[in-house]
């Protein structure tokens, strides 16, 4: 065929290629479906790798313990990494809590391999290896709990609603990052070559502050309710924003917290507020309409009583524990708590005074009633419903001061607890007509100067005698 039988051909066909361009161009995608399309879908996660160079992390920001973990389960065969919130918080310049290893072993197989491990869990198998008081969590990488046409219930379960109650299958690096909740989690470090495999583009989310759900947000909540409560703890605690697509579902599926045992809950009351951002924390579950989850009695209070010195009270407890966190000093759930009830064991305590009952038992009644309903929200071990119970009674005995009461108070191993929650009292609005201020001098002053402070308050109101008649004997 020569050139000019060629051209004609050309010519000929040119009508149907501009059809072909237009029909295309009419097909491209649109912003919203590039948009889509960079967000984290399950479906398609083809992991980034970061050579050594180009990120922040050294072998020597990395604990010891989980070094020695990675390069036995290496060692061994086992594909492994650090990952999640270590990995997160190290990019992001902080020093991680705990570190977290995920490996293609399985819990028996690593669990073999340490003499100091044990296995641990139902809901999810874990090893747990320890080193003295350090402890690294290792996980086996995890599969969609619906991909394996083999798998029994022992392995995978679900409720009818969608929530996980049992799950471990396990799978590959791939599947196990499109198992975790959010982007920014879904970082991997390996010792192989100390690179970090991003498989879901966490690494763009962490640089610009944002929380974005894997997956559809809906169905991953539905998964663990539990997920709605880290993605206001990891808000609060890394202040980034929340995705629209992450929140919208939150305050829907809030409800959704009331099956989780209240064992587990308790645990995520602990991460939640003694983390040092506890203030922000509650502030985002309120928004987010999950603290009625938490503390029912507490919530109902808030939304019934206009009066705001129960909340004063509450974010003055949250402020003291964040302050705590921060100079390195001990804390207790028992405070929080004490704080968090205060108000609803004071408003059950008045009812019962209303109905005749005495002061003590009333007291004791009322606590025993609140600190039973909140066990079912969220389990309050008695180690710490014990020690919030003598802080409320001594709010009852710090005004009794005459004789030798105060100081016999200030012997009580609960004083500077009950000391302290005083004063929170006073700060949040309570009138108590100084007492807090009489304690604080009466514990900075000598022997002669606190006997001289109780004998300055007056004599002790004596109780009424009872009178007793006595029986008369028949001759």
């Amino acid at each position: 065929m020569d050139f000019g039988s060629l051209n004609g051909v050309a010519i000929a066909a040119l009508p149907f290629i501009l059809i072909l361009i237009v029909h295309m161009w009419h097909r491209r995608p649109t912003f919203a479906r590039v948009a889509a399309a960079s967000t984290a879908t399950r479906d398609s996660m083809t992991p980034t790798i970061i050579p050594r160079d180009k990120h922040p992390i050294s072998r020597k920001d990395l604990s010891d313990s989980a070094l020695k973990v990675l390069y036995r389960l290496k060692d061994a065969g086992y594909e492994s990494y650090l990952v999640g919130g270590c990995v997160r918080d190290l990019l992001l310049g902080k020093h991680p809590k705990d570190f977290d290893v995920a490996t293609a072993g399985h819990p028996d197989e690593v669990n073999d391999l340490f003499r100091n491990a044990r296995l641990i869990g139902r809901r999810f198998r874990l090893v747990h290896v320890r080193f003295g008081r350090e402890m690294i969590e290792v996980a086996t990488f995890r599969a969609d709990h619906d991909s394996q046409s083999d798998v029994t219930d022992s392995h995978s379960r679900q409720s009818e609603g969608g929530m996980l109650l049992r799950d471990n299958v396990y799978g590959t690096i791939d599947e196990d990052a499109r198992r975790r909740d959010f982007t920014i989690n879904a970082l991997y470090y390996s010792v192989e070559d100390f690179a970090i495999h991003d498989h879901a583009n966490g690494l763009a989310d962490l640089n610009n502050r944002v929380l974005r759900m894997i997956g559809d947000p809906e169905s991953r909540y539905r998964e663990d309710p539990v997920r709605m409560l880290r993605a206001v703890r990891f808000a609060a605690k890394l202040e980034f924003t929340i995705e629209p697509a992450t929140e919208e579902p939150i305050r829907r599926l809030s409800g959704l917290l009331a099956d989780i045992p209240a064992a587990r809950l308790f645990e995520e009351v602990l991460k939640l507020f003694l983390s040092g951002d506890a203030v922000i924390t509650y502030q985002l579950l309120r928004e987010f309409d999950l603290f009625r989850y938490l503390f029912p009695l507490t919530d109902k209070y808030l939304r019934e009583n206009t009066d705001s010195t129960a909340e004063r009270l509450i974010l003055e407890a949250l402020r003291s524990t964040d302050n705590r966190i921060r100079r390195g000093k001990s804390i207790t759930p028992a405070f929080l708590y004490a704080a968090m009830l205060w108000h609803p064991m004071q408003q059950r305590l008045q009812q019962l005074r209303r109905e005749g009952i005495p002061p003590i038992p009333a007291l004791h009644q009322a606590s025993q009633e609140v600190t039973q309903q909140q066990g079912r929200a969220t389990s309050l071990p008695k180690r710490f419903s014990g020690p919030m119970r003598e802080i409320w009674e001594l709010q009852q005995r710090l005004p009794q001061r005459f004789g030798k009461r105060a100081e016999q108070l200030q012997q009580h191993p609960r004083f500077r607890a009950g000391y302290d929650f005083l004063l929170m009292r006073e700060a949040s609005g309570e009138t108590l007509d100084g007492l807090g201020e009489w304690w604080t001098e009466f514990q900075e002053a000598d022997e002669t100067q606190q006997a001289a402070m109780v004998q300055a308050l007056g004599r002790n109101p004596k109780r009424p005698r009872r009178r007793t008649t006595r029986k008369v004997h028949p001759e």
